[in-house]
């Protein structure tokens, strides 16, 4: 922890945010002054409760009946990754951020964090002399600010004083509108060391996509964490809300997560995926075979709210399915042309609402089945995948099913994170049900 130390004496930092993403990827945690923070990193005094870890998207903690964690409510504690250690750019005072990994006081990490189950994916990978490597694409919409969540969202007035109400896919000068938010985005991503690279304007009003250099899965997920903080930070502080729901607004394309994924010999630094002469290995197949069999089991860590299946709809620039195809993008599984050392297959199924953690964890497990036992993918699909079947879980109910109903999948993820995910999701579905909508209020209201 030395190193975390002398990064605080360095920039004479007076506050440390301890963060550590919960089931939805919301940073929980504590800030605590310098001093307090350095003597209790250095006896296990950075505690939090357990119950975090369940906590809800809404604020809740489910009935946990089945004691998924420990019926004391006990504190777990907080180790700082000094790998994470950053400044929070957005602060007048100097403020410093850490993600941190959680640990039961008797030994042991905490086994349903999301920081933990990708850790856990990832050894698995280590054990065969795999390096995975990911990139994600990051969607998500500026909206106006809504402080009255009956009303719909609408896009924000940009510099030409107009709302923009027509598709700018990859328009230069629509993304330029809000150049000022942007420039603040990169400057804070810069100051954290946030790897962002491309910046483009995607289909819907005010929809943006931003794109990760590709790299180690951990480190990624850590800077998309602090990413979609940053964004809604900049955003506040232009007046405009970032959001990162999968599915905002009536007519417009949902946000997605893509994500990137190519395979490397840990002894070689080759592309496992590739033969040298450009060709697919036979790797290649089993691992895009294992998402396109698992994926669907693994949808609550893709597409983790109600909201995420209204993005999942034919023709919306969404997959219904998980078949696969070259350069293709309207299947699942996209394999974009590259050279060998860039052989690659794309995740098209996940949503910008996912927790980063936990989506390219499941797409990293998916893709391991495949390998290890040798599963066998389809043949590409050439053409529309939207005139094929509708295979993915339709709505959490369905999702939630197949997640708990597959056995393939739990020796890896582990039976406990399986029931924690589940009563957190059952316990959000019960909430949204309670909630009546306008559209009910307007088409049932005197017509039944």
């Amino acid at each position: 922890m030395e190193s975390i130390e002398a990064f605080l004496k360095e920039h004479k930092i007076d506050e440390v945010e301890c963060l550590v993403p919960d089931m939805a990827g919301i940073a929980r945690g504590k800030i605590l002054p310098a001093g307090k923070f350095v003597r209790g990193m250095r006896g296990n005094g950075l505690r939090i409760p357990e119950g975090v870890f369940i906590q809800t998207v809404n604020g809740r903690y489910p009935d946990d009946e089945d004691g998924v964690i420990s019926p004391a409510l006990q504190d777990v504690y907080l180790l700082p990754d000094p790998n994470t250690i950053r400044l929070v750019p957005w602060y007048s005072e100097p403020t410093a951020q850490v993600i941190c990994d959680a640990f039961f006081l008797e030994g042991g990490p905490v086994d349903i964090s999301a920081r933990h189950l990708l850790r856990r994916i990832l050894a698995l990978y280590d054990e065969q002399g795999w390096k995975p490597i990911v990139a994600p694409e990051l969607e998500f919409f500026l909206v106006d600010v809504n402080t009255d969540p009956d009303y719909p969202l609408v896009p924000p007035i940009g510099r030409n004083g107009r709302r923009e109400t027509s598709r700018q896919a990859f328009g230069v000068d629509a993304v330029n509108e809000f150049d000022p938010l942007f420039e603040d985005v990169y400057d804070y991503c810069e100051a954290q060391n946030l790897d962002v690279d491309t910046l483009t304007h995607e289909a819907g009003a005010a929809q943006i996509e931003m794109n990760f250099n590709h790299g180690d899965p951990l480190e990624i997920a850590d800077q998309a964490f602090l990413f979609k903080r940053t964004v809604r930070e900049a955003g506040l502080r232009h007046s405009v809300y970032a959001t990162f729901m999968a599915k905002p607004m009536q007519d417009e394309p949902g946000s997605s997560m893509h994500i990137h994924q190519s395979l490397l010999s840990t002894e070689t630094g080759r592309n496992l995926f590739s033969q040298r002469n450009g060709k697919d290995t036979k790797l290649f197949h089993h691992y895009i075979a294992g998402l396109q069999k698992h994926l669907p089991a693994m949808m609550p860590l893709l597409a983790p709210n109600v909201n995420s299946y209204r993005r999942l709809i034919p023709d919306s620039d969404a997959p219904i399915n998980t078949h696969w195809g070259y350069d293709n993008r309207t299947v699942g599984l996209r394999v974009p042309h590259s050279d060998a050392a860039g052989r690659r297959v794309e995740n098209r199924l996940a949503g910008a609402d996912a927790n980063p953690y936990l989506a390219i964890a499941a797409s990293l497990a998916c893709g391991y089945l495949g390998m290890t036992l040798k599963q066998k993918p389809r043949s590409p699909v050439e053409g529309s995948a939207y005139r094929l079947a509708h295979t993915l879980p339709r709505t959490l109910y369905d999702a939630l099913s197949r997640f708990n109903g597959t056995r393939a999948i739990k020796p890896i993820l582990g039976q406990q994170f399986i029931d924690a995910v589940t009563i957190v999701k059952e316990a959000e579905l019960l909430a949204y049900q309670k909630v009546i909508s306008s559209w009910e209020r307007e088409h049932l209201l005197l017509n039944v």
